[in-house]
């Protein structure tokens, strides 16, 4: 079993790098020093018996669903229990809210910028997904679906991972 770096800092890049290990990025929840770590461990990567060649793995939020509106409203569950973790105060997973509904495309939702998440149907979020391999070049994405309806989590598994299958990260 290979050993990983996780890291949600510069420092984690740092050392997967010197030591050739394979590097995952928490992106899903901390994404202000994504395309910095990045850069870092590919740049310094030394091979080791372990890796020959630099392996990136990014953890990503994905709310996926028959419809866009669905996937927004399935979302709210994990704003809610985000922002409650965000002001010190942790809760369970709550159950969804049309109160906490939004469009994470919105550049002004502070949420937004402080995790990498997917949200909609599954065209939308194939599309999403596609464009940030891309633009990472990940090996790899880790997915988390804070949903929660067990049933809908499970769907929305499913729809991430018939994305997966078509894309570069996928293989």
């Amino acid at each position: 079993m290979p050993i990983w770096i996780l890291g949600s800092s510069t420092f984690g890049a740092e050392v997967a790098a010197a030591l050739g290990l394979p590097f995952a990025f928490a992106s899903h929840f901390a994404p202000a020093m994504l395309f910095d770590a990045i850069g870092i461990y590919r740049e310094r990567f030394r091979p080791s018996a372990q890796l020959a060649a630099p392996y990136v793995m990014l953890g990503v939020n994905v709310v996926a669903a028959d419809t866009d509106d669905e996937a927004r409203f399935l979302a709210s569950s994990g704003r809610q229990s985000f922002a409650s973790l965000r002001s010190g105060r942790p809760i369970q997973l709550p159950p969804p809210s049309r109160e906490w509904e939004r469009d994470l495309r919105d550049a002004g939702d502070p949420l937004r910028r402080s995790r990498v998440s997917f949200v909609g149907a599954p065209g939308t979020v194939a599309a999403e997904m596609r464009e940030f391999v891309e633009r990472t070049r990940a090996d790899e994405l880790m997915v988390v679906s804070h949903i929660y309806d067990q049933p809908a989590r499970l769907r929305s598994y499913e729809i991430a991972a018939a994305t997966m299958t078509e894309s570069p990260a996928g293989r």
